[in-house]
């Protein structure tokens, strides 16, 4: 047993202070880790340097207890004078405040309960808010199901080839109409925009052959335009079938524009600008254009100038040997 200075003492309020000498045991470097006594905080007279010095007391003592082979001969001491001290200022009390809902505001739905409300009762059972009803009544769509499929116990693969056979034939049913109504449609609207019956009469044109006689031309007007027929001789129709291909700009035989080597009907317009060519004139007995001098022979058929083409020939028949219908 060895006597210090001053006990360190620690209280049952977790607080320390020095008392002025007292006995000790233990060695010094066990000081720090052994509580001497707890006494009543009530008998202890605390004040901020008896806690400054109880600290530093504390700190010599660990200092004592890490010095190893050489702690026996340390000694520690600290010396506390007790004085009254008064509080500089009255301690202040924090009143908190209970925060209660305001039953008159609305609740947004971030300040709603994340669950339905519970009420405790002194059996702990558990009580919540029922949120589906048994008294509404859910409609089960009979009406628009089908007699196959109405008995929940029967399987529905039962009558699914009666069931896509009837959809596949109202689909094709669908189709096909859709398709007859369309082509109605186009129809329709394409004849409208054909000629009319008075427009198409006047594309015709029926002329009498006996009016022309052998050698002559005569120019009639036929949709806007001059047509000239041309009644040929025996002699013009061999020297136009006699003649090479590969001297004409644009080859085209004879035969591949008559029907009736004795008439020529052709398009009185020039193709080079669309002037009219006189007939009975030029270098080879034709036709000639005065404009820029393009010469055709009997057929029609460019032969000199600058006409790129030859003579348009119309479509035209003969409903017999003394009549020809142009158009």
């Amino acid at each position: 047993m060895k006597k210090i200075d001053a006990l360190i003492v620690v209280t049952d309020q977790g607080g320390c202070a020095l008392t002025p000498g007292g006995p000790i045991i233990g060695k010094w470097r066990q000081a720090r880790l052994d509580v001497i006594s707890r006494v009543p905080s009530s008998g202890i007279t605390r004040s901020p340097s008896s806690y400054a010095n109880c600290s530093h007391a504390l700190k010599m003592l660990s200092v004592v207890a890490r010095a190893g082979t050489v702690s026996p001969y340390l000694r520690a001491a600290c010396l506390a004078v007790a004085g009254p001290l008064s509080a500089v200022s009255p301690a202040a009390v924090v009143k908190k405040d209970t925060v209660l809902l305001d039953a008159n505001k609305p609740l947004l739905c971030g300040h709603c309960a994340r669950t339905g409300p519970t009420v405790s009762s002194r059996l702990n059972a558990v009580a919540g808010v029922r949120f589906a009803h048994t008294d509404i009544r859910v409609p089960d769509f009979s009406v628009y199901r089908r007699p196959e499929v109405m008995d929940p116990k029967k399987s529905a693969q039962d009558s699914s080839d009666a069931r896509k056979v009837f959809s596949y034939l109202m689909t094709g049913s669908t189709a096909v109409l859709g398709v007859y109504a369309a082509k109605t449609v186009v129809t329709q609207f394409i004849s409208s925009m054909s000629a009319s019956a008075d427009v198409l009469a006047l594309s015709k044109i029926e002329i009498k052959l006996s009016d022309i006689p052998e050698g002559k031309n005569m120019t009639f007007k036929w949709r806007g335009k001059p047509l000239f027929v041309r009644h040929r001789t025996e002699k013009e129709i061999a020297t136009e079938a006699s003649v090479n291909l590969s001297e004409l700009r644009d080859p085209q035989h004879d035969k591949d524009r008559v029907t009736n080597p004795k008439w020529v009907i052709v398009i009185g317009v020039c193709t080079h600008l669309g002037c009219v060519p006189i007939a009975n004139a030029g270098e080879y007995g034709g036709y000639y254009c005065p404009c820029h001098g393009s010469h055709y022979d009997a057929s029609g058929r460019i032969r000199k100038g600058p006409a790129p083409l030859n003579l348009e020939v119309p479509y035209y028949e003969f409903p017999d040997d003394e009549t020809v219908i142009v158009g």
